[in-house]
């Protein structure tokens, strides 16, 4: 037998073996793979993503999720993580036997306004608490999501009756025994209002504010008693020169151009009107009639021109134009947008819980 002749047999032989060794390989990586793998997949943490994203694209909660992979905090995922995503026809984790009710809320709650740059667990520490309770004090379903100017309330915790400064001349002084708030830095009319169990109408009336979007730091609001808050619970009363409903049954929103504001009718009633801002002259607001049809409870938004992480409150009810919560801006009254409705942030909040998906929407010149 010649030298080539044994070479290519032993060769022949050595990459047979090595096909063997790896098929042997393998089976045994199939026949020995973890469970978890088996009855469900795994996720590998992109740029960008959060933990509400990726339970939400599964189909779980982020708390089941968490449990699932023994994430103690939520928030603090990072890029490359891998992450065990259960069966889905599998059980959901046993909630507590006995869970704890949540504390009342204080008589005189404590609210935290979030600056930019901070997160739950930041703020969570900062008031000897822990970030589950923070979220759930506030019924934050994503904490991953807060955002610049959204007021927290800190259970367990009670604010100081601030100092009332001597009111500017243009404001009336409060008679002997009435109850005043100072503004704060990043507070709305209608937070205010609902710390004090009033309506914003009747508080914006009582301290002769025509404009509910124009606060500011260190002024002096007088807080109605009940008697006459009772009187200005309406906000109809607000705006005598509201457009009339197109329905009479069921939820309807209503985006009136001409004065840039929102109204909220309920069975042909008025139930709550908000000043907005609408598209600009370049980008107008689509005019019609539309329905919600997806909600976001926070989103990035993005385009030419601008880049809006964390947009709170986001309902579109057609194509890519919603309504949303801002908080890059406070000039409501004005058209500032890209086509969607820019409203405050509170305002948005309450619309969003208010208005379930399919809610009618009209969009008037």
């Amino acid at each position: 037998m010649t030298w080539a002749v044994l070479c290519a047999k032993t060769c022949g032989h050595r990459r047979v073996l090595l096909a063997l060794i790896l098929v042997i390989a393998l089976a045994t990586s199939v026949q020995y793979r973890p469970a978890a793998a088996q009855s469900g997949t795994t996720h590998t943490v992109q740029p960008g993503e959060n933990l509400f994203r990726i339970a939400l694209r599964y189909g779980f909660t982020t708390d089941y999720l968490a449990t699932v992979n023994g994430i103690a905090d939520p928030t603090r995922i990072y890029v490359g993580q891998v992450l065990t995503i259960p069966d889905a026809s599998a059980p959901p984790a046993p909630a507590p036997a006995n869970p704890e009710p949540a504390p009342a809320p204080a008589a005189n709650p404590l609210y935290h306004t979030v600056q930019r740059g901070e997160n739950l667990s930041g703020i969570a520490r900062a008031y000897g608490l822990s970030w589950t309770d923070l979220a759930t004090a506030n019924g934050l379903t994503d904490p991953s999501r807060i955002y610049a100017g959204q007021q927290l309330i800190i259970p367990g915790a009670t604010a100081a009756p601030a100092a009332s400064p001597a009111p500017a001349a243009a404001q009336p002084a409060p008679a002997t025994g009435q109850r005043t708030h100072v503004v704060q830095r990043g507070e709305h009319l209608s937070a205010i209002a609902r710390a004090y169990g009033v309506t914003w109408p009747a508080l914006a009336a009582v301290n002769n504010i025509t404009n509910p979007n124009h606060i500011y730091a260190g002024q002096t609001l007088v807080i109605p008693d009940a008697a006459t808050a009772a009187a200005y619970a309406q906000p109809a009363a607000y705006a005598p020169a509201a457009p009339a409903p197109t329905i009479t049954s069921g939820k309807q929103i209503i985006v009136d151009l001409s004065d840039q504001r929102v109204y909220a009718y309920e069975n042909g009633q008025l139930v709550r009107n908000v000043l907005v801002s609408t598209g600009l002259w370049g980008t107008p607001t689509v005019t019609g009639n539309f329905s919600i049809y997806t909600k976001y409870d926070s989103q990035l938004m993005s385009g030419p021109g601008y880049y809006l992480p964390g947009v709170p409150w986001v309902m579109y009810f057609y194509r890519d134009y919603s309504l949303h919560g801002t908080y890059w801006h406070s000039n409501f009254g004005q058209p500032m947008s890209h086509g969607c409705v820019n409203m405050p942030t509170p305002e948005a909040a309450w619309l969003y819980q208010w208005a379930p998906i399919g809610t009618s929407v009209r969009v008037q010149a």
